[in-house]
């Protein structure tokens, strides 16, 4: 496999000790700030002095770092465990509330979490609390490997928001989760890498990721969980590790974990919840997978659609998109699937005649796979 692609497996093994509800790696001491927090809605005020209007609770929030045990008091409202019961295989996973209304709860999650029980079976969600619901898929994008569900169930703490695209290297993370079943897990880290491409599932049924590497321990029902900046909103959504295989010995947490930003599931999880299906971008190309040079070489192009209308030909060879180099086929996917439909992409390729062009490319849309 060419640098800078990862297949990555979704199996994974761990332990964990849990202590006061939750099971917390805490980093250095950090200087902190004040901050209230909403008893009933978990939002987050800013508090000049330390002290809270009534109805709102003093934390810390972490300056240069993140306070852990402040993050989880925030948080953790907003995080579920995820149990499925289908005839495919049964599964555990993770979620966070992403809108409530007054009677209903939509939650973000991982499509391999709950793609067993799309046909038949059965979900349950537990909230942080304790109660159990059973819950319905809204929608499915396996392309993504994002879904939505919701529960019969109103007025709940939602998942804080942040903004994917201001993570830099370096940045602290915090992974909230159920590894195992065992709720109320949070983990701590900082970002990796970032633009990573990767790719989970099987080679029908692939997912792209233009992931956020973090070594903040993800595992096995750690799925679907949302990774936290270091003021508890949520940038990225759980997905997946790297493992050294079997014969390595145990497949768990090696440092190499995969988020899905949240700017791009909050996309897909608006468009799943207004009509049930999401789009993703189309270029118009398929790249040939024999070609083993640096780059991703052209093999079809879709007549009438973006690539051809952009003026792209078969036999060139894609060298960058945006700025990024590109490696090879999944590096170049990656890259458009980062956008959404109706972008904007810069790609510069090398000529059948060996000449270096720069293409301006309006991106299409088409319907993503459930």
């Amino acid at each position: 496999m060419k640098n800078g692609a990862v297949k990555v497996l979704i199996g994974f093994i761990i332990g964990a000790v849990s202590v006061g509800g939750y099971a917390i790696a805490i980093p250095n001491n950090v200087p902190v700030v004040k901050a209230c927090i909403d008893n009933k809605t978990k939002a987050l005020y800013a508090s000049t002095n330390g002290s809270c209007a009534k109805g709102r609770s003093a934390i810390d929030i972490g300056a240069t770092g993140a306070n852990v045990k402040s993050i989880a008091q925030l948080v953790s409202p907003s995080v579920v465990s995820i149990e499925v019961t289908a005839l495919a295989g049964n599964g555990t996973g993770s979620g966070s509330i992403y809108k409530s209304t007054s009677s209903l709860s939509y939650i973000i999650t991982n499509n391999h979490v709950i793609e067993n029980a799309a046909s038949s079976g059965k979900i349950e969600v537990e909230l942080n609390n304790g109660d159990i619901y059973t819950a319905s898929i809204v929608g499915r994008n396996s392309e993504y490997d994002l879904a939505v569900i919701s529960i019969n169930k109103g007025n709940l703490p939602e998942i804080p928001r942040g903004n994917s695209a201001s993570l830099a290297i370096g940045d602290v993370v915090i992974a909230f989760g159920s590894p195992l079943g065992l709720s109320g897990t949070v983990t701590s880290g900082i970002v990796s890498a970032l633009n990573r491409p990767v790719t989970t599932g099987s080679t029908t049924a692939e997912s792209y990721m233009d992931a956020i590497q973090t070594d903040a321990a993800i595992n096995p029902g750690n799925s679907g969980g949302p990774l936290v900046d270091s003021q508890g909103r949520a940038v990225g959504v759980n997905s997946a590790i790297a493992t050294l295989g079997s014969s390595f010995g145990p497949s768990g947490n090696i440092g190499l974990g995969f988020s899905i930003p949240f700017n791009q599931a909050i996309r897909i999880a608006d468009e799943l919840i207004a009509t049930g299906k999401s789009t993703k971008p189309f270029l118009g190309i398929s790249f040939d997978p024999t070609f083993t040079g640096n780059g991703a070489k052209i093999a079809i192009i879709t007549p009438g659609q973006a690539a051809d209308k952009a003026g792209l030909s078969v036999g060139m060879i894609v060298k960058s998109i945006d700025g990024f180099k590109v490696n090879d086929a999944v590096s170049a996917i990656v890259r458009i699937r980062s956008h959404a439909p109706g972008d904007q992409t810069i790609m510069v390729v090398e000529t059948t005649a060996g000449v270096s062009k720069t293409f301006n490319i309006t991106l299409g849309s088409s319907p993503a796979l459930p």
